[in-house]
């Protein structure tokens, strides 16, 4: 079966180097590294890996439309199966098998930080555990899924069910889109248990995204459009989360 781990990456310069090679460790097959416009050396650092598919955008688009375009290239390289994962050392490569393995019986396999077997190393910022559980309790409302974490970048994908998703959204509120979507196409939906790892509390979404309740008010407007465009679907997402 052909994999690929999709990475989105921006001004990661101190981190992306390890994170590839842990990466490549443990996983053999297709690597897109999607570098959103970095102004470090993160480019630099990337031309020296010379069996990872590296796209360039010109400029700064988002992290929705970083992943977007990296989808489309595992696509195009004909994988069945695609894991998602930062590149900032939050994310633990070694799981990246029981992800994959996880897909036999659902169709979405997404990281949680908050499952009884979550590991925490450092403290989560309260502002940015408090939107994801406004968030997360919003899509359980709508889905009756039970997730715990709706944020959490380290996902896997069957490749056949994310090419059914509607995708379009360039920003950070891409997982609602996502969540919404595959509500309205009837996706399985299982949780995996991992890290809860902060090393950085001053990363900066960007511009206003950086006040919680902006954040939170534009994360809510994302899924509540998303759903607009899903009403005329019948829902039908199953649960197998733990």
């Amino acid at each position: 079966m052909r994999d690929a781990v999709v990475l989105p990456v921006y001004n990661e310069a101190p981190t992306v180097a390890s994170v590839l090679e842990a990466v490549r460790g443990v996983f053999d097959g297709t690597i897109v590294v999607v570098d959103d416009g970095s102004t470090d050396r993160t480019s630099e650092v990337l031309r020296g890996f010379r069996d990872v598919l590296v796209l360039c955008h010109d400029e700064n688009r988002g992290y929705g439309r970083s992943l977007i375009d990296g989808f489309e290239a595992a696509f195009a390289a004909g994988v069945e199966r695609i894991v998602t994962m930062d590149c900032d050392g939050q994310h633990e490569p070694a799981h990246i098998p029981s992800f994959l393995d996880s897909l036999e019986d659902c169709d979405i396999a997404s990281g949680s930080r908050y499952l009884p077997g979550s590991r925490a190393v450092g403290a989560a910022p309260s502002e940015r555990v408090r939107v994801n559980a406004a968030v997360t309790r919003a899509i359980n409302e709508v889905t009756g899924w039970g997730i715990t974490d709706a944020f959490c970048g380290f996902k896997a994908y069957r490749a056949d069910a994310l090419r059914r998703l509607e995708l379009t959204e360039d920003g950070y509120a891409l997982p609602l889109e996502l969540w919404a979507e595959a509500w309205r196409c009837g996706l399985r939906v299982r949780e995996i248990a991992v890290e809860r790892i902060y090393h950085d509390h001053d990363r900066s979404f960007g511009a206003d995204l950086d006040d919680p309740e902006k954040r939170l008010a534009y994360y809510l407007t994302v899924w509540e459009r998303s759903l607009r465009r899903a009403a005329s679907e019948a829902p039908g997402g199953e649960s197998c989360a733990g």
